[in-house]
């Protein structure tokens, strides 16, 4: 073996998620060295020669600073390439477009109430035949027949019921569907959907990987290079792309992510373990993994009291930054979602999502308990 065998060996480990996401940007401006990727605001760039490009002509098309970005994203989920949008929203469309008009979509019944309302309007002005299923099971029976697009959020938002990746691939693929997971509650720190099957991972970025309620972001990544050749052509022509200083907060944000995610499941845990203690509530919805959970308070307790008690927690609709919110998404992020649909799977008038943030453990379930003490109704 030469002596150059072993560092090149060496170069081309595999790096964990932890180290890609540490030094997202490091090697970037090999010019200057910098630590920090640049913020590239240009919206033009000068062409060598007729017919001759840099590889950045319009910002639209191609900008340096997003393309660090999503060279990370592809990096952290396992994917062939990855694509940064203006939204989460952004990037669900996005997905929806690798299948055709008419074509047969099957999707969670329980997910993010703006994806279901976006499926409902398709499925209403007959731009796609949607079926929407309920848990694991149902969406086994819905793919039973032909498919051109399975579209699934696990854990599901917010009843946190976790479906078996690799089984609806399985049956995706005997349906002939494209298989996309929304991965936005466990982020890849937590699950891997296409190292499970899946052919789209994707996120909105708003949440976790953006971390600080700062930047309105979406991110998709795919398995293939097919896949990633038809984003790329839908992504330049919609123009629903990140732009480049929100593209530089989102990876600013992606930087501690792993270490967040470790703080928001330890406090998680916490939180939960203490309301299943409390004789004050009645469920909990909580898989043991991750930052977010939901529960639903007793009789005695008057649930919006809840929402004007809690101090620590703030009554907001967003998740995934590094404050505590809770929600009511029946009011909230499921409004558009229709009452028997709804409680059909489970989600009540009173249940309640937390999105349990990096504060002191304790003093977030003294916070919560206090405001359902408060809450009490009294006879």
């Amino acid at each position: 073996m030469s002596a150059h065998a072993e560092p090149s060996r060496r170069e081309k480990a595999p790096r964990r998620a932890e180290t890609v996401l540490a030094h997202i940007g490091t090697s970037s401006d090999p010019g200057t060295g910098a630590l920090t990727a640049p913020i590239y605001l240009s919206t033009a760039y000068a062409h060598p020669g007729l017919g001759a490009s840099t590889g950045y002509d319009y910002t639209r098309t191609a900008n340096p600073t997003r393309d660090v970005l999503q060279s990370a994203l592809a990096q952290i989920e396992g994917g062939t390439a990855g694509f940064a949008t203006s939204s989460g929203m952004a990037a669900a469309e996005l997905v929806v477009s690798l299948a055709a008009p008419g074509s047969r979509i099957v999707a969670a019944e329980d997910i993010y109430g703006g994806t279901y309302r976006y499926f409902d309007e398709l499925a209403k002005t007959g731009v796609y035949d949607v079926d929407f299923a309920i848990g694991e099971q149902g969406l086994c029976a819905a793919l039973s027949k032909p498919a051109d697009l399975v579209f699934i959020e696990t854990p599901t938002n917010p009843m946190m019921v976790e479906i078996d990746i690799e089984r609806i691939v399985d049956m995706g693929r005997r349906a002939g569907a494209i298989v996309a997971v929304d991965n936005t509650f466990y982020t890849p720190i937590f699950q891997r959907p296409l190292e499970s099957g899946a052919d789209v991972v994707l996120h909105s970025a708003t949440k976790y990987l953006g971390g600080h309620n700062d930047v309105l972001a979406g991110a998709v990544i795919v398995s293939r290079e097919d896949l990633a050749e038809k984003l790329a052509v839908r992504l330049n022509m919609t123009g629903a792309t990140l732009g480049p200083f929100d593209s530089w907060l989102l990876m600013r944000g992606m930087k501690t992510l792993a270490l967040r995610m470790e703080r928001h499941q330890d406090n998680a845990r916490k939180v939960a373990a203490a309301l299943e203690e409390s004789p004050l509530i009645d469920r909990v919805h909580y898989t043991g993994r991750g930052g977010m959970l939901s529960f639903v308070p007793n009789e005695s307790v008057d649930m919006p009291k809840v929402l004007e008690s809690v101090r620590l927690f703030t009554f907001a609709e967003s998740l995934g930054g590094v404050e505590s919110l809770i929600t009511c998404p029946a009011v909230q992020t499921h409004a558009d979602v229709p009452r028997e649909r709804r409680m059909g799977y489970g989600l009540t008038d009173d249940l309640l999502r937390l999105s349990v943030g990096l504060e002191h453990w304790r003093d977030l379930v003294d916070d919560l308990l206090g405001a359902l003490e408060v809450s009490i109704r009294r006879r």
